[in-house]
C-alpha cells in the first residue's frame, strides 16, 4: 500500500512539474532570432522579403509620450453665456441700489475679461505646472499666459472685500455669487485629445523602411542599435503575416512536450537505474521543486533584463543537491536544469557552455560542503569560471573582444554573489523535507553537543564505543559509497538512550552487574527499552528525523539473544515466548542504517574476545554479519552482496589493526650502587 501511495504520489509530483514548465515555456515564434545589441549577427545573410516599415522602439516611443505629456499645452475656451448669466442676475436684483449694481456689474465684467478659471485649473496655476494655455482662434491655436486668470473662489473672495464697507453687502451676499460665478475659461478636453493624438502621430509611425530586396544584416555583422530596431520591425511584421494556425500550433506544442518529457524522463531513469532507494516523495519533491522553482526564477530574470537569464543563480543549484544527495546527483541534475532554462537564452550555445562549466568548477571545489566559508569559495570560483568562458565564447564567435559586454560582468558577479547564500535555501529545504544536509551532520558530530557530553560524562563506557562504532561504520560506509557523515553521526547517538540506565549495559559496569537480581524478561525489557529512551531524548535533542530512524533500526526487529538464551536454558521444556526479547524496529530501511547494526554489533564482540588473530577476526565478522543476514534483518535495506563483502573486509581491517599485537619494550636495567 506504501509503495503504491509513494508511486502515485512521484507520478502526480512528476507530471504537475511538467506542466507548470510547459505552460511556462516561451511563447512559440517561428521568425525568432537570437540577438542582442552590440553583438555580432550569428546568421546568414538577411534581406527583406518586403517593404518593412521600421519603428522607434517601445523604450523611446514611451519616453517620447511622456515628453509630450509633461509638456503639452492645454486648449481652452472661452464661455460666453456664463458672464451674460451673472450679469442679468446682478441688474435683476431689486435690493440693490443703481450705484451698487453699476459697480458690481463692472467688477463682475472686469474679472471675467481677466478669465475665472475651476479650481483644477487654478490649483494647476497655482502650482507652476500651468503657465499658459491655448485658445482656438480662426482655427489656429494661440498661446496665452495664466498670469490674469483668477479661481472662482479668489474672484468671489475680491469681490467680498471690495464691498467689506459697503452697507449693502448683505444684499450682494443674498445674491449668491458663489454660485453665481461660474468659470468662464475652462478646458476644451475634446480639442485637448485631438491635439495630443496630433503630436503622437509622428511618434507611433514609422520612422523609415526597407525596401523589399534590401539587405539588413550578413554575418558577422554587429547589430547597432539603428539595426537592432530594424530587426525587430522585420520580427513583427513577420508575426503579422504569419499564420499562426491550429494544426502549426499543435505541432509547436508536440514538440515542446517531447522536450520536456525527455528532461524529467531522463531524470526519472537516472535515480531509477542508479538510486532507486532515494526515488521517495521528500527527495524527488526537493529536486523537482528546485528544478521548477530555478526555471521560473531565470524565467523572470528573461523577461525583466536583457541577458537577464545570467541573473539567475544556477551555479547554486548543484551547491544544494551535492549536499543532500551526491556529486554524480548534482552535476546530472544540473546539466538537466541548463537545457531546461536555455529555451529563455537568446545565445543558446554560449549559455549552455558558460553555465555549465561554471556549475561543474563549483561541484569540484566543494566536493562536500562541511564549512559555511567554502560557499565564498565557490562563489569566487563560479565568477572566475563564467568570465574565462564568456570571454572563450566571444574569442571564438568573434575573434575580438571589442563586443563583450561588460554588464554581462556584472550579472556574473551578482550571480555568483547569490551562490554564497545558497545555505539559506539548504536550511528552509531541511525544514520543508526533513531532509539532512552535510553540514548539519558535521555539527552534530561535534562530540561538544549538550548529549554527546552528557553521554560521555554519565555513560563513558557506552561513549567510547559509540565512538568506535562510529570509526568503524565510516569507513565501510566511505569504502561502499554511502553517506559517511549520515553513518558517523548517527553512531554517536545511537545508543544515547542508555543514560537513564548506563549500569545494565556491560560496557559502564564496574565488577556489579545489576541483571544479576533480575529475571531474563526484566533484564530484555531495560536493555531493549534503550530504543524508546533514545528517541525520546532525540526528540527533545530536536535531532534530524534520520538520526532517529538510525536509533530505531540499529537492532532493527532482532533479539537480545544473551537473555533470550538465558530464558531458554531457565526453562528448557517449554517454548519461550520471543516477543519480549525483541526489538521494537523497523528493520534497517537504508544502507546506512544496515552499516551501523553490523559496526554495533561487530565492536560490541570484539572487546569480549581474547585471542585477535586474523583467523579468531574473521571468524567473528563472518559470523554475526551472516547471522544477521539469514535472520533477515537487512532484507529490506538495498545493500548488495558487494556491499556485504566490502564492508566485511573493511571491519576486519579496521579491528586487526585496532587489536594488533604491541611491542613490549625490556625494562629499565638498574645501576648496582654498591658502596665501592
Amino acid at each position: 500500500m506504501k509503495l503504491k501511495r509513494n508511486t502515485t504520489w512521484l507520478i502526480g509530483a512528476f507530471v504537475a512539474a511538467m506542466a507548470i514548465v510547459l505552460w511556462l515555456m516561451p511563447r512559440p515564434n517561428k521568425h525568432k532570432y537570437s540577438y542582442e545589441e552590440n553583438r555580432p549577427w550569428g546568421y546568414s545573410l538577411l534581406t527583406a522579403p518586403f517593404d518593412i516599415t521600421v519603428y522607434r522602439d517601445s523604450a523611446t516611443v514611451k519616453s517620447m509620450i511622456d515628453s509630450i505629456d509633461r509638456n503639452m499645452i492645454p486648449i481652452f475656451r472661452r464661455d460666453e453665456e456664463t458672464p451674460t448669466r451673472v450679469m442679468a442676475a446682478i441688474s435683476a436684483s431689486h435690493t440693490l441700489s443703481p450705484a451698487t449694481r453699476g459697480r458690481l456689474s463692472q467688477i463682475v465684467q472686469g474679472l471675467y475679461r481677466r478669465g475665472i478659471t475651476d479650481q483644477t485649473a487654478a490649483s494647476a496655476i497655482a502650482a507652476g505646472n500651468l503657465t499658459e494655455v491655448k485658445f482656438n482662434e480662426d482655427n489656429v491655436n494661440r498661446s496665452y499666459p495664466t498670469d490674469d486668470f483668477i479661481s472662482q473662489r479668489d474672484a468671489y473672495a475680491l469681490i467680498d472685500s471690495l464691498f467689506r464697507n459697503n452697507p449693502e453687502r448683505g444684499a450682494i451676499q443674498r445674491l449668491d455669487l458663489a454660485r453665481l460665478l461660474m468659470p468662464n475659461v475652462v478646458e476644451d478636453q475634446e480639442a485637448t485629445a485631438h491635439y495630443r493624438e496630433s503630436l503622437l502621430q509622428p511618434v507611433i509611425a514609422g520612422i523609415g523602411v526597407i525596401q523589399q530586396g534590401e539587405r539588413i544584416v550578413d554575418r558577422g555583422d554587429i547589430v547597432t542599435p539603428q539595426l537592432y530596431q530594424v530587426l525587430k520591425s522585420y520580427e513583427a511584421t513577420l508575426d503579422k503575416q504569419s499564420d499562426n494556425n491550429r494544426t502549426s500550433r499543435l505541432s509547436i506544442f508536440l514538440g515542446r512536450f517531447l522536450f520536456v518529457s525527455l528532461i524529467f524522463g531522463s531524470l526519472l531513469a537516472y535515480f531509477l537505474y542508479y538510486y532507486p532507494d532515494l526515488l521517495e516523495p521528500r527527495r524527488m519533491g526537493a529536486i523537482l521543486l528546485l528544478m521548477v522553482g530555478f526555471f521560473v526564477f531565470s524565467m523572470a530574470m528573461s523577461r525583466t533584463f536583457m541577458s537577464g537569464i545570467y541573473l539567475s543563480p544556477l551555479a547554486m543549484l548543484p551547491v544544494i543537491v551535492l549536499v543532500f544527495f551526491n556529486s554524480r546527483t548534482a552535476f546530472f541534475v544540473y546539466v538537466l536544469e541548463v537545457l531546461l532554462c536555455s529555451v529563455w537564452a537568446s545565445f543558446q550555445f554560449e549559455f549552455f557552455v558558460v553555465e555549465t562549466i561554471a556549475g561543474t568548477s563549483v561541484i569540484f571545489s566543494l566536493k562536500e560542503l562541511s564549512k559555511r566559508s567554502q560557499l565564498l569559495q565557490s562563489a569566487l570560483v563560479a565568477f572566475v569560471v563564467y568570465c574565462l568562458g564568456y570571454l572563450a565564447i566571444e574569442l571564438m564567435s568573434t575573434g575580438t573582444l571589442t563586443s563583450s559586454t561588460p554588464r554581462l560582468i556584472g550579472y556574473f558577479a551578482i550571480s555568483a554573489v547569490l551562490v554564497s547564500f545558497a545555505y539559506i535555501l539548504i536550511f528552509i529545504f531541511e525544514k520543508m523535507f526533513g531532509m539532512v544536509s552535510v553540514v548539519t551532520l558535521v555539527e552534530l558530530s561535534d562530540i561538544n553537543n549538550p548529549v554527546l557530553r552528557k553521554l560521555s560524562t554519565e555513560c563513558p563506557g557506552t561513549f567510547q564505543h559509540s565512538m568506535a562504532v562510529s570509526n568503524l561504520a565510516s569507513e565501510a560506509a566511505h569504502r561502499i559509497g554511502a553517506n559517511v557523515q549520515m553513518v558517523r553521526a548517527g553512531a554517536l547517538y545511537h545508543d544515547i538512550g542508555k543514560i537513564d540506565n548506563p549500569a545494565f549495559f556491560t560496557e559502564n559496569q564496574h565488577g556489579v552487574n545489576p541483571h544479576d537480581a533480575l529475571s531474563p524478561i526484566q533484564s530484555a525489557r531495560i536493555v531493549i527499552n534503550h530504543i524508546h529512551d533514545g528517541m525520546r531524548r532525540a526528540e527533545k535533542a530536536k535531532l534530524p528525523q534520520a538520526i532517529r530512524n538510525l536509533i530505531t533500526q540499529h537492532h532493527g526487529c532482532g533479539k537480545a539473544k544473551y537473555f533470550y538464551t538465558m530464558e531458554q536454558r531457565q526453562h528448557p521444556d517449554e517454548a519461550i515466548d520471543a516477543a519480549p526479547f525483541t526489538y521494537p524496529g523497523p528493520n534497517p530501511q537504508t544502507r546506512e542504517a544496515s552499516l551501523l547494526m553490523m559496526a554495533d554489533a561487530v565492536e560490541a564482540a570484539s572487546r569480549s574476545m581474547t585471542d585477535h588473530s586474523d583467523e579468531a577476526i574473521r571468524s567473528l565478522v563472518d559470523r554475526l554479519i551472516d547471522g544477521q543476514v539469514a535472520e533477515g534483518l537487512h532484507n529490506e535495506s538495498p545493500l548488495s552482496f558487494k556491499d556485504i563483502s566490502e564492508i566485511k573486509q573493511t571491519f576486519i581491517q579496521r579491528l586487526k589493526s585496532m587489536y594488533h599485537a604491541r611491542i613490549q619494550y625490556p625494562a629499565e636495567m638498574k645501576k648496582n650502587k654498591s658502596k665501592p
